[in-house]
């Protein structure tokens, strides 16, 4: 490690918040799938900053909306109409087949307007009681770490002394349709749930749940909210990862790679009746629908589409977790993923999945840790079948290295 890196890690660490562990590497270029760091050094990013950088580093088109925009009109608030926000609605709607969009920010945000949303639905159109909305979520979510989200996650590091915290929250296990059906009262205005949980270590429910978890929210009248800030938008092989079972939600939620890495954009997408609630003043954001965002959300779904970045997830995601599975490791557990959402759990003997995605960043690859024990390995959609069968020469390499 060069003295210019320990630098700029000496004065993280003294002046910033300690409220992340990064791995020990300070980049300062990106381009496709490929990162550099201060020192030159050119590392295959097997991460995307969590999904959001979908579309690979500083995609050229997106990057000539942002200027183009940038030099015309960044922001208006929402006080005033501008000539991107009604192009936005009708081409996030046309590709999503939503009724309704609430544009964000942040994907926490989207998480909390959809909250808002669901609950004020169930009192004005379901008639729930007033102060009873329920709303029912998995054990090991990850929707965010704003105190209202924090406030039912299962995860005693993400919510240990940032309480008390609100109600209205029933937790089940994830991928168990019974425990749904059991949980749901006259009370529950919505389920909210990722369709492949990330943060818990690209955790991928039973085939068939999604298909029941539909039946039951259409029968009971609840609202099926999707979460697929990490999952949409092409993660997964499809579009949505709703589209691997034919189901539709009725509340999606999309952010990260809407953007493609450039600003952060998120949307609430909806049926009429849910964001239909919503009346001028009861919700907002400045930046939420600003011009440059966007401009560059329009672009960002544009190239997804017409460079079929889609159809290659699903096409690099097949070959490279065959070429994971097939390595003959005794360190690994499991190997599961869908499209390039992709993860490797180590047995616990193995050691913490931290030391390997740092052997990895020697090897040319960034990858993280979750969890403890798992590797998340999530790279940008644009990937070869070289960049692919290169970097899984790097995991069998690094997967039956011996630490000891």
């Amino acid at each position: 490690m060069s003295s210019s890196v320990i630098d700029y890690l000496a004065t993280e660490t003294r002046l910033g918040a300690h409220n992340y562990e990064p791995i020990g590497v300070v980049l300062s270029r990106g381009e496709g799938v490929w990162v550099w760091d201060t020192d030159g050094n050119r590392y295959l990013d097997c991460l995307s900053a969590y999904s959001a950088v979908s579309q690979g580093h500083c995609h050229p088109k997106i990057l000539a909306a942002m200027v183009e925009q940038a030099h015309r009109l960044t922001l208006t608030s929402r006080a005033f109409h501008n000539d991107q926000l009604a192009p936005f609605y009708e081409e996030i709607a046309a590709l999503t087949g939503s009724h309704k969009v609430l544009p964000m920010n942040s994907g926490a945000e989207a998480v909390e307007s959809a909250i808002k949303s669901v609950r004020k639905w169930g009192y004005e159109v379901k008639g729930v009681p007033d102060d009873q909305a329920e709303i029912i979520v998995c054990a090991d979510n990850f929707h965010g770490r704003t105190l209202g989200i924090v406030g039912f996650s299962t995860d005693p590091e993400t919510r240990g002394h940032f309480g008390p915290f609100a109600p209205g929250f029933r937790i089940i296990p994830f991928g168990d349709a019974a425990a749904l059906e059991q949980a749901i009262t006259p009370n529950t205005v919505a389920f909210l749930v990722e369709p492949i949980q990330g943060e818990a270590g690209v955790i991928i429910p039973p085939a068939g749940y999604f298909t029941k978890v539909r039946e039951l929210c259409t029968a009971n009248n609840v609202m099926l909210v999707l979460d697929e800030i990490q999952t949409g938008l092409g993660r997964t092989g499809k579009l949505l990862a709703e589209q691997h079972e034919g189901i539709e939600a009725d509340v999606t939620l999309l952010g990260k790679a809407l953007s493609g890495g450039f600003y952060p954009v998120s949307a609430v997408l909806s049926n009429n009746e849910v964001l239909g609630t919503l009346r001028p003043g009861q919700h907002g954001s400045t930046f939420g629908g600003n011009p440059l965002a966007c401009a560059v959300a329009r672009a960002a779904m544009r190239v997804l589409v017409e460079e079929g970045m889609i159809e290659n997830a699903a096409r690099q995601g097949a070959r490279l977790l065959e070429g994971l599975k097939d390595i003959r490791a005794n360190t690994v557990r499991e190997v599961r993923g869908r499209g390039l959402m992709l993860a490797v759990e180590l047995h616990p003997e193995a050691g913490r999945a931290r030391r390997y995605c740092e052997a990895l960043q020697g090897k040319g690859i960034l990858a993280k840790d979750t969890h403890g024990h798992t590797i998340r390995i999530a790279p940008p959609l644009v990937i070869t079948s070289d960049e692919v069968d290169w970097a899984l020469e790097q995991f069998a390499t690094t997967l039956t290295q011996d630490f000891s």
